[in-house]
Order: C-alpha cells, then structure tokens, then sequence
C-alpha cells in the first residue's frame, strides 16, 4: 500500500506513464497527477482526490479553479471537483464542523495510475481515522476513480466497513467554467421541483431552462436528469449524465457572497456555475456493514 506521505518523486517513480501521466508538487508541495493524452489533458490533486483540470483535444478547459485557490491541507481548493462527503453544506447538529465534510480538505492515498482503451485512470483512497472521528463516529471506505479521455467520468465509491448501519450525504461538487455566467443556461431541469436555499429552502417548481440571474444554491430532489450546460460566449454545450445520484445541485454565490471569499478572485463568480451530481436530504444514502454504493457523473463536450 502506498503511504499518505509518500512524496511527489516517490509517487511518480512509482506511477508515472510515460508520455501520459506524471506526478508532481502543486503550489503546496502535495502530489499532482498531469495528464496528456491524444484526447484530453487534465490534473488530479491527492489534495482531496480532487480534479483541477480537464480540457478536451481542441477545446477550451472545461473545470474552473479560482486564481485565488489555496493548496495547503486543511483548506478546500476554491473549484475544480471537490467531494463533499458525509454531509453536505453545514452538519445539522454540528455548527463547528467543517462545511461540505472533511474529505475534501485532506490528502488522500494514490492507489493506481493506468492506460486503458486511450484513457487515463486514475484511483484514490481515503478512509475513517482519529480525525474524521472527530467530527463523525462511522468507520468507512471513499474511492475515487476518475477517467480521463474524450470524456471525463468520475465514480465515487463509499464503502461501510463498521459493523452498524450509517446513512450520508455526497456530492461531486463541479465548478464548470463558463464564458459569462449570464448567458450560460442548464436544460434537462424543465418541470422538476428544487428546494431554494436562498429562500429559506422553499420548495418551487423549474420553469423552462435554468438561467443564473442572481445568488442560486437550488437542490434538484428525486431528480436523476441528464443535463446540458449551454455556453454561447464559448460556442459548447457540455453534456452531464449522472447514475446512482437523486439529487441535482445548481450553484453559483453572485456578486455580494463572491466578494466575501478570499479564495475567490474578483468578478471569477462570473465565469463559474456548479452542476452537481449528489445525493443530499431526503436522497442521502444508506449503507449497512459491508455494503457499498457508487454514484458516477461524466461529461463530454459539444
């Protein structure tokens, strides 16, 4: 097994592909996969087995990362993918936890790097130790596995291996970079009912396209939908298929809570829209010892 502390050196003696993946320091000295294929490059942090990049073979990058982002553990990185896992936004009963979990803000164990059918896979781990326990009781296993190609497709597998029974919540929390968040519009939502959480979590129904006209935080319930992010300012339409996740989050914080992050560079709100695959509230997810559940988003670009 690969230690957690293995260097960047260590890591890419062990792993690398030639000519298709290596392992190197990010801007905090943690391990960073870079990826160069045929059809795609991208980057993958053990930083919260957190993917930074994806740019498909004459395209423009499709994951936005704030130029403002923080690398150091502890810390989340302010866009690309990160996990949230095991509750999303705060913890109900626990206003000092972190937001969104603490999966997201640790380095996790790179398990494998492979080419397979001209993609690249990579595998990262992470499970219950004396510092989550601090914040949650339940003994468990997260894998990720990230394939990177024409497509780029993500399968988070949350594992029970205690011996009771716990329910969670996840998110694979996508920070797509878009033109002008002002044109951008999600199709595939027409119809479904979301609950707000700028207005108090009511409960409303989705007229037509989603269109980002002020601070948005809408959780998509019972919704499994495919979507489209259509982009007219960079010419695509990004195709989101999700399985196993019930619920669809729709996320950008607008001008004034933006300005508040500093992790987030100024007016960068307006290149950003989160489109997530997750399973949050009355779609968390139960997992008895010894069972396992996978949700899986992918995207491909038009």
């Amino acid at each position: 097994m690969t230690p957690i502390n293995a260097t960047p050196a260590e890591l890419d003696r062990r792993f690398a592909i030639a000519g298709l993946a290596q392992v190197v320091p990010d801007e905090g000295g943690n391990a960073i996969i870079r990826i160069t294929t045929p059809h795609c490059s991208g980057t993958m942090h053990v930083h919260g087995a957190q993917v930074t990049s994806w740019k498909p073979a004459g395209a423009e990058e499709v994951i936005f990362v704030s130029t403002r982002a923080r690398y150091s553990e502890g810390q989340a990185i302010r866009g690309g993918i990160p996990i949230c896992f095991p509750w999303f936004r705060g913890k109900a009963d626990d206003p000092a936890a972190p937001a969104h979990g603490f999966v997201r803000t640790k380095n996790w164990r790179l398990e494998t790097i492979k080419s397979e059918n001209n993609n690249v896979v990579v595998t990262m781990a992470t499970e219950s130790d004396d510092t989550t326990k601090k914040w949650w009781p339940e003994d468990f296993r997260l894998q990720l596995r990230a394939t990177f190609g024409v497509a780029l497709e993500l399968a988070l597998t949350a594992t029970n291996t205690g011996a009771a029974q716990f329910r969670y919540e996840e998110a694979l929390h996508t920070y797509y970079h878009v033109g002008d968040i002002h044109q951008a519009r999600i199709k595939g939502l027409d119809q479904a009912t979301y609950l707000d959480n700028t207005d108090a979590n009511k409960e409303k129904k989705q007229n037509g396209d989603v269109a980002i006209t002020a601070a948005t935080d809408s959780a998509y319930t019972n919704n499994e939908s495919a979507l489209e992010l259509i982009d007219p300012v960079l010419h695509r339409r990004i195709h989101i298929a999700k399985q196993n996740s019930r619920t669809t989050v729709i996320w950008n914080p607008w001008e004034v809570a933006a300005n508040k992050m500093s992790d987030m560079g100024a007016d960068e709100w307006k290149k950003m829209l989160c489109a997530e695959g997750a399973n949050i509230l009355g779609n968390a997810v139960m997992l008895y010892p010894g069972e396992h559940h996978t949700t899986t988003v992918s995207m491909t670009v038009a």
